[in-house]
C-alpha cells in the first residue's frame, strides 16, 4: 500500500472563506476546476494504475433536491463527479462506474439529471471508454404515496459479509428483542441481520469488480455521526438498507440511543412506527403512521428529541460505519475477511461548498472553499472536521477509528506546504451542528475560529 497522505487544496482567488457566490460560480468553471484535480491527483493516481482498470467512483449521491440550494450542499457536485471522471479517462481505463445508493424516497430521475447523463454519455463516447451509471439499490419507497418496490436487484448481485463478533456493533447487541432500527423499515428483517454473533452486511459486487476505488464524499455535517465525508461515504455501497443498524429503539433511560432521557410517549411513538413499517403498501400503514405522530408531538420534544436518533448520543451509527470501513479495506469478493488490506481506497473530497446544520439530509450551504484528496479516510476526516471548527475527539466515528487504524506516519499537505491537522485551524469556518448535537459540542461563539 501507498504511503498515507492528505493533501488539502484551496480554491485560488478566494478573498475570503464566506463567499458562497464565488464558490458556486467556481463549480461551472470547469476549466478552473479540472485543474484544480489534475494539480491534486498528478503523481498519485497516474496511467500505471488506471490504464486497462475497472474504475469504480463513488459519489455522495444521497437524494434529490428538495430546495435549489440543495444543487451546491446536499450531494457531490455534478461538474466535480465529471472533473475526476475526465482526469480518469485521460488514464485510459478499461471502464468506470458511477454508483450509490441513496435513500429509499430519493427519486433517481430527479437527482441524475438529463443534462448531467448527456455529459457522462458524450465523455464515454469521446474516449471510447464505457461509463455506467448504477443505482446500488434493492429497494425504494415513497411514503407519501406508500408505495414499496422491494428487489429491484437480485440478491446475487450482492456479497453477504458477516463480521460476526469482530463487528463494531456486537458491544451494543443484547440477547431477546432486537432493538436496532432504521428509519422507514420493517425491525423484523433486521432482525435477521443483526443478532448476538451475528453481522451482515450486504455490498454490491460492483465494489468487488473494480480493480480501484475513488470515493468522491460531500463534506457536511451529520445528524447521526456529526459529520459524513471518506468514512460515512461507504455506506453507499450496502445496497439493502435492512442491513444497516442506525440507531437503537428506545431512549437511552429504556436501553436505546434514539433520544435521552426515558419518555413513554416517544416509546409508543416508536412502537407505533414499527407498526406502520411493518405494513407498509396497506392502508393500515396510514392509522399507525398517525398514531405514531401524535404520541411524538404531544410528548413535547426538544432539539436531541429525534424521532430518527439524530443526536450526539447516537452510539449505533458510527459503529455500523466501521464495519463498511472493515469490509471495503479488507473483504474479499467470496464473502470473507482478510487481515491484511485488500485494495487501496481514496476520497477525493467536495468541500468547495459544504453542507452546515440538519446534514445529510436538509443541510444548509457551507463556504469552505476546500478539495481534499487522501487514501486515509481517517485522516481525511478529522481534518475535515478542524476545518469546520468541529472537534474531532467529541466524534465518537473519528476517535474509534483508531482502534484500527494509526494516523502518526500520515503526510499532510495545504497547497503543497507541509502542515499538521492542528494548522488547518488557520483556514476553519465554524459550521452550524446539527441540533442535536449543539449543547454537545459547545460552540458558545459561532463566530469562534477556534475547534477547541
Amino acid at each position: 500500500m501507498n504511503k498515507s497522505f492528505l493533501h488539502i487544496l484551496t480554491v485560488p482567488n478566494l478573498s475570503s472563506f464566506d463567499n458562497l457566490t464565488y464558490l458556486a460560480n467556481y463549480y461551472n468553471r470547469q476549466k478552473d476546476l479540472r485543474e484544480a484535480i489534475v494539480s491534486l491527483l498528478k503523481g498519485t493516481i497516474d496511467i500505471d494504475q488506471i490504464q486497462g482498470k475497472k474504475v469504480l467512483l463513488k459519489p455522495n449521491w444521497v437524494k434529490h433536491s428538495s430546495t435549489p440550494e440543495d444543487e451546491i450542499c446536499l450531494r457531490t457536485h455534478d461538474n466535480f463527479t465529471l472533473a475526476v471522471l475526465v482526469y480518469i479517462l485521460d488514464l485510459k481505463p478499461r471502464s468506470v462506474v458511477i454508483g450509490d445508493a441513496p435513500i429509499q424516497s430519493c427519486k433517481w430521475y430527479k437527482m441524475i439529471s438529463s443534462t448531467f447523463m448527456q455529459e457522462i454519455n458524450n465523455l464515454s463516447i469521446k474516449y471510447s471508454i464505457p461509463v455506467f451509471i448504477k443505482d446500488f439499490r434493492r429497494r425504494t419507497y415513497t411514503i407519501s404515496e406508500n408505495s414499496p418496490v422491494a428487489e429491484i436487484r437480485p440478491l446475487s448481485d450482492y456479497v453477504i459479509f458477516d463480521l460476526g463478533k469482530e463487528s463494531f456493533i456486537e458491544p451494543i447487541t443484547k440477547t431477546g428483542k432486537n432493538k436496532f432500527r432504521v428509519t422507514n423499515y420493517d425491525p423484523d428483517r433486521m432482525s435477521v441481520a443483526h443478532a448476538p454473533g451475528i453481522h451482515k452486511y450486504c455490498i454490491t459486487k460492483e465494489f468487488f469488480d473494480a480493480d480501484i476505488v475513488i470515493l468522491l464524499p460531500k463534506l457536511k455535517t451529520h445528524q447521526k455521526t456529526g459529520i459524513t465525508g471518506a468514512l460515512k461515504i461507504l455506506v453507499g455501497i450496502n445496497g439493502d438498507k435492512d442491513f444497516l443498524p442506525h440507531h437503537r429503539i428506545g431512549g437511552t433511560g429504556f436501553g436505546g440511543d434514539c433520544y435521552p432521557g426515558n419518555s413513554f410517549l416517544r416509546y409508543l411513538s416508536e412502537l407505533a412506527m414499527d407498526k406502520a413499517n411493518q405494513k407498509q403498501g396497506t392502508k393500515i400503514y396510514w392509522i399507525w403512521q398517525k398514531l405514531s405522530s401524535i404520541f411524538w408531538t404531544i410528548s413535547i420534544p426538544g432539539p436531541e428529541h429525534n424521532e430518527d436518533a439524530g443526536w450526539y448520543g447516537n452510539d449505533t451509527t458510527w459503529r455500523m460505519v466501521l464495519d463498511l470501513n472493515r469490509i471495503a479495506e479488507f473483504s474479499k469478493s467470496d464473502g470473507s475477511i482478510s487481515d491484511i488490506p485488500q485494495r487501496q481506497i481514496y476520497s477525493i473530497c467536495d468541500g468547495i461548498i459544504g453542507g452546515q446544520s440538519e446534514g445529510p439530509l436538509n443541510p444548509e450551504p457551507l463556504p469552505l472553499g476546500i478539495i481534499s484528496f487522501s487514501n486515509n479516510s481517517s485522516v481525511n476526516d478529522q481534518a475535515l472536521a478542524i476545518l469546520m471548527n468541529i472537534p474531532p475527539k467529541k466524534i465518537p466515528l473519528l476517535n474509534s477509528y483508531y482502534l484500527y487504524k494509526k494516523i502518526e506516519d500520515c503526510e499532510i499537505t495545504l497547497n503543497s506546504s507541509k502542515v499538521k491537522l492542528e494548522d488547518l485551524k488557520q483556514i476553519a469556518v465554524t459550521a452550524k451542528p446539527p441540533k442535536g448535537w449543539i449543547n454537545y459540542l459547545n460552540i458558545r461563539d459561532e463566530n469562534s475560529n477556534s475547534p477547541y
